[in-house]
């Protein structure tokens, strides 16, 4: 059977999003899931990032990072998306993005895809649950399967409980701690895996 398609689809304004792309790419074996990294497409005009030095050198390390295109979700068997809070939603970059795919889900080209998300807040109450609820809503109407972590393995929880996908409290450096990597990487090892089950049955 060809590999498993896995589509990382983030926003990152300092890095902590990334790093957490990054990590659930990390996770998954080479030899059996061809993986797609992408970034959407940063939308705040450059004087705003200018005036936030780690929002500038974040964007100006991730140069190379491709920009997120509606092919890569039309390839993609799964998708995981990663994006801060902003205010208990999705920032403004990644609803951009999903909302440019209009066509896509017309076509059908979204449904029956495996998809996962993941977040952040400066707290631990700031609008975690809530970011990726508001995420999965969309997926429903996309006709996507969703595979969160819930309570499948103690690293779950060691990361700090949140049963529908990682989510961190973030760090001025965009750092995440050993654990919530370790819950990324459950999280992403399970969408494969489901994935996995999914294209064996419609074959």
């Amino acid at each position: 059977m060809d590999k498993v398609k896995l589509a990382v689809i983030y926003y990152s304004s300092t890095g902590t999003n990334y790093r957490m792309a990054q990590a659930a790419a990390e996770a998954v074996p080479v030899s059996e899931v061809d993986v797609r990294v992408r970034k959407v497409r940063e939308l705040a005009p450059v004087e705003a990032i200018a005036t936030n030095p780690a929002w500038q050198a974040h964007l100006d390390a991730t140069k190379q990072i491709p920009v997120a295109t509606p092919d890569d979700i039309g390839w993609a068997d799964a998708i995981i998306f990663s994006s801060p809070t902003r205010f208990g939603n999705l920032a403004a970059q990644m609803k951009q993005f999903l909302d440019t795919l209009g066509g896509l889900w017309a076509e059908g080209k979204t449904a029956n895809k495996v998809v996962s998300a993941m977040t952040s807040a400066q707290n631990p109450h700031g609008g975690q649950e809530a970011t990726l609820l508001a995420l999965y809503t969309t997926m429903y109407h996309w006709g996507t399967i969703v595979v969160t972590p819930g309570y499948t393995d103690p690293v779950v929880i060691a990361a700090g409980g949140n049963p529908y996908g990682t989510s961190v409290s973030a760090k001025a450096t965009g750092e995440i701690s050993d654990e919530a990597v370790q819950a990324i990487h459950h999280q992403a090892r399970r969408v494969i895996t489901v994935a996995k089950w999914i294209r064996k049955g419609r074959s």
